[in-house]
């Protein structure tokens, strides 16, 4: 989808071990936050994320692939969030994971919708852009 086409990008954050009915839940909470029924064409969170089963899941039912982004990658987008957590910060050394792999998929003119939507087992930001990096994106 990179090269100008307009995109959706859900960033994640989320416990370890959280179920697809979690992600799904923190998507349909984040769609309702702000009133975004566009289709998801990415599902971005942080590197250690890439094999919890449910994120997987959730991806594999929306049909799209999950991005995953080092946490200094992450954590360099501190500047650019709307929400710090300081759970993140306690146990992934980055102040945001949603908010920040969201808007590095987007790509360099991406965008946040609003802040993250929380659940008790996961974070949900989107954000609109090309998916063209600077840097050659995530994995």
């Amino acid at each position: 989808m990179a090269g100008g086409e307009a995109m959706l990008v859900a960033g994640i954050g989320c416990r370890r071990g959280a179920s697809a009915a979690d992600i799904d839940a923190v998507i349909t909470a984040a769609r309702e936050a702000f009133r975004c029924e566009a289709p998801i064409a990415l599902i971005a969170t942080e590197a250690s994320k890439s094999d919890e089963d449910g994120l997987q899941e959730a991806a594999r039912r929306l049909g799209v692939r999950v991005a995953t982004y080092p946490t200094d990658a992450l954590d360099a987008m501190a500047g650019s969030v709307l929400t710090q957590s300081a759970a993140a910060l306690e146990h992934k050394g980055t102040r945001s994971v949603a908010e920040a792999a969201a808007l590095l998929a987007a790509g360099v003119n991406g965008r946040l919708l609003g802040p993250r939507v929380a659940t008790p087992r996961a974070t949900c930001a989107f954000a609109i852009g090309d998916g063209t990096r600077s840097d050659g994106g995530g994995t």
